[in-house]
């Protein structure tokens, strides 16, 4: 039954405009008090004001999660909430005959995708997009869900299969702390940020028991290493050993109590995660065992020193940069850490080794202060980035289970949230890349969403208009040309790069795209993009080194004539790779960037994505400070943008957000039929303010049926009266459609 209703003046519609207000404000202030409503569909109308009014409503009752259609929005309580996380909980959220019915919770979405995958309908694959900014609350979301995984997914009958899936659930859940210590750190805007993305694939055999899991990272800020930013911090792992370590063990990795270390910035900061003995408990269980850890720790005590090592400038270039006299310590001390030569060591950092010419001849050329120093950094974050990705892949050998024995898997996308800074460069071109393709994915399902609902209740889907985010897309990584193809290019060109011409290539090349922008009256190169987020601008110095991330053949040399038993597997000597200083050559293929890597795994991820049911939960942080019942409407706003729920809120604007069911909409509404001469007052409340005991039960939908056209009948024309009476222009017809079992209406219906 598909009916949309167009009504007409009527004289007597103008005399009862007072009352048909006063009944209006009824309907949308006056009844359940915004802290109760668990959806903000339920919120009418759909507004950013109302919106927030609701989500500050329940924060304040200490009501953390909220329903936003198919998405759940997750609060940050900053405190401790203990009863919210129990396994009795999780079992009750198990065990509900429909889930959805209790109240909405992060368990909610882990157990409809657990019966999504016990349902055996395609796709039978789940995945949870769990995203927000820094400090929103992703990682433990994530950790919580991996919980809940861990009980309700794991309950064999005999006590030995019992006893392999409780093996299984701890290494799964081990695995946390330790992404955590080498993949997190204390930010301005979090203490435990996540610094790298993971997709956490839980695999389940055919009856629906957790055997193993998988992890794949991306993206690791391995730049944190030897650069931190003002009042920020280095990885969570340099301040656990330097903390934690015994005094043997100080002792061995060459850690004396007062060392100050220059890439160990804030170590007075005293945090949750410095917590050595749980880092190290789980790498045990993880079956990393305590002289391999050992071994690990003494390389980060190694990179520790390293960053101590500081050069002088030489008057003469024909001549190496001298040591610092207070550096010639830490050379020794991170070279016997590192079991390198120091001789060699030195030379490395200090001499550039060049091929030219057809036979291929060696140069030697004496590096100035700026180059040994970035050497030194090349140095730390190759051998770090080496040792995290060998952690990922020993982690995934000790959880993942044997494909034979998994037939489907729930994925936990656990991402990095949309970036602005004051100073954006490649990491945040990167980032807000990713949050444009996985925007794209969230807004394609919400329509979906949509148009089944629609469709179920006999709606038209050619009603609704939104806004694709495809052309910003296009921008940055369309073809032939993009601002992707352009860096890319740039690092192909045999030339030194300027930040001034990579600006206006994109400028000139990328024109005519309505979502690029540029700031005249910045002094330093740079571009905006026009994000559905909002807008970012990008600088273009350094953008392309830290795309080409070039790593001097030099450095890998080095690290392969270690003798310390940990770089001999991070860099065998008969690997046959190929560094991005090496010469392309006639017919090679060129060399990989960042960008170009990023690219690939984002579009191996979303093919994952694509194939699954996908379900999303959008953290959100009230406040920046951390702090407990405290509501700021303009961060939480800024965050609701950021993460694209204002952009679903529009959608749903653009669709008919004002949805009541037919009983609900005769009894609310049931006032207006008093502008109908032929209406039976019998068969209605006089007034939706007399809702009482005299009222009639409930009617059967064959009774409300003539009460229902009669108000469909009369809305459109008391529409029609109140716009005619301000503009005569402005008349239209009035967008009210009534579905199979509820009346559908846009946000101009309530507020005109």
């Amino acid at each position: 039954m598909l009916q949309q209703v167009n009504g007409h003046s009527s004289g007597s519609v103008a005399q009862n405009l007072p009352l048909l207000r006063e009944g209006l404000q009824e309907f949308l202030g006056g009844d359940t008090p915004l802290h109760q409503l668990d959806d903000l569909t339920k919120v009418n109308p759909v507004t950013l004001e109302t919106v927030l009014r609701c989500l500050q409503a329940r924060y304040m009752a200490d009501k953390f999660y909220t329903n936003a259609g198919c998405t759940l929005v997750a609060l940050n309580p900053f405190k401790p909430v203990p009863p919210l996380y129990t396994p009795e909980l999780m079992r009750e959220y198990h065990a509900a005959s429909q889930p959805q019915k209790l109240k909405p919770h992060i368990f909610t979405v882990g157990e409809q995708s657990y019966r999504n995958v016990k349902s055996l309908i395609e796709p039978v694959n789940q995945s949870i997009v769990v995203s927000g900014e820094s400090g929103a609350g992703k990682t433990w979301t994530s950790r919580c869900l991996m919980k809940f995984y861990a009980v309700v997914a794991a309950s064999p009958a005999s006590w030995e299969s019992h006893k392999i899936a409780e093996r299984i659930e701890q290494r799964i859940l081990n695995s946390n702390p330790v992404m955590e210590a080498f993949g997190n750190a204390c930010t301005l805007r979090n203490n435990n940020s996540s610094r790298f993305g993971k997709f956490i694939q839980l695999q389940m055999n055919s009856a629906q028991q957790m055997t193993g899991a998988a992890v794949q990272t991306y993206l690791l800020e391995k730049t944190r290493v030897a650069c931190q930013a003002t009042n920020e911090r280095n990885f969570h792992i340099f301040y656990q050993i330097c903390k934690g370590a015994s005094e043997d063990e100080r002792l061995q990795w060459h850690l004396p109590e007062g060392a100050v270390f220059s890439w160990l910035p804030n170590p007075e900061k005293t945090l949750e995660e410095d917590c050595f003995e749980v880092t190290r408990e789980a790498m045990l269980h993880l079956g990393i065992d305590t002289p391999t850890q050992s071994n690990i720790f003494k390389v980060l005590a190694g990179l520790l020193h390293l960053g101590n090592i500081w050069f002088a400038d030489s008057e003469d270039e024909t001549q190496p940069c001298q040591l610092m006299e207070d550096a010639k310590c830490s050379l020794r001390t991170s070279a016997l850490l590192l079991q390198l030569q120091e001789d060699l060591l030195l030379e490395t950092l200090r001499i550039r080794t060049i091929k030219a010419g057809k036979q291929q001849q060696v140069f030697r050329k004496p590096c100035s202060q700026a180059e040994c120093d970035t050497r030194r950094d090349c140095l730390a974050k190759l051998v770090y980035a080496r040792l995290f990705d060998w952690l990922v892949s020993v982690i995934n050998s000790s959880i993942c289970a044997d494909p034979d024995t998994w037939t489907a898997f729930i994925g936990l996308l656990d991402v990095y949230g949309f970036e602005s800074f004051p100073d954006n460069s490649l990491e945040q071109l990167c980032i807000n890349y990713a949050n444009e393709k996985l925007q794209q994915h969230f807004v394609a399902h919400y329509m979906r969403a949509q148009q089944e609902e629609y469709a179920v209740e006999g709606l038209e889907w050619s009603f609704v208009n939104y806004q694709d985010n495809q052309i910003c897309l296009d921008l940055i990584e369309g073809s032939p040309i993009s601002i992707c193809s352009l860096i890319n290019e740039e690092c192909r060109l045999n030339r030194p790069s300027s930040a001034a011409q990579l600006q206006t290539r994109i400028e000139s090349a990328l024109a005519g795209s309505p979502c690029l922008g540029h700031n005249k009256l910045s002094r330093e190169p740079s571009f905006i993009v026009m994000h559905f987020a909002g807008p970012v601008r990008y600088y273009t110095a350094g953008l392309v080194e830290k795309n080409k991330d070039p790593v001097p053949p030099e450095l890998t040399g080095l690290l392969q004539q270690s003798h310390d038993p940990l770089l001999t597997v991070l860099f065998p000597t008969n690997s046959k790779e190929k560094t991005q200083e090496e010469p392309s050559g006639q017919g090679r293929a060129p060399a990989l960037t960042v960008v170009s890597k990023f690219k690939a795994s984002l579009e191996q991820l979303l093919q994952v994505l694509h194939s699954t049911t996908p379900h999303y939960i959008r953290c959100i942080k009230p406040n920046s400070q951390g702090q407990a019942q405290t509501f700021l409407r303009e961060e939480v706003l800024s965050q609701l943008e950021a993460c694209g729920l204002v952009e679903t809120i529009h959608i749903s604007a653009a669709g008919f957000p004002i949805r009541i069911s037919h009983q609900n909409f005769v009894e609310r509404y049931g006032l207006l039929r008093r502008l109908h001469p032929h209406a039976s007052s019998s068969l209605y409340c006089q007034s939706v303010t007399k809702r009482t005991s005299e009222c009639p039960p409930p009617a059967e939908e064959a009774t409300l049926q003539p009460l229902l056209q009669d108000i469909l009948h009369t809305l459109p024309a008391l529409m029609q009266t109140v716009t005619t009476h301000n503009d005569p222009a402005e008349a239209t017809t009035v967008p009210v459609h009534c579905g199979r079992t509820k009346v559908f209406m846009t946000d101009s219906v309530v507020s005109s």
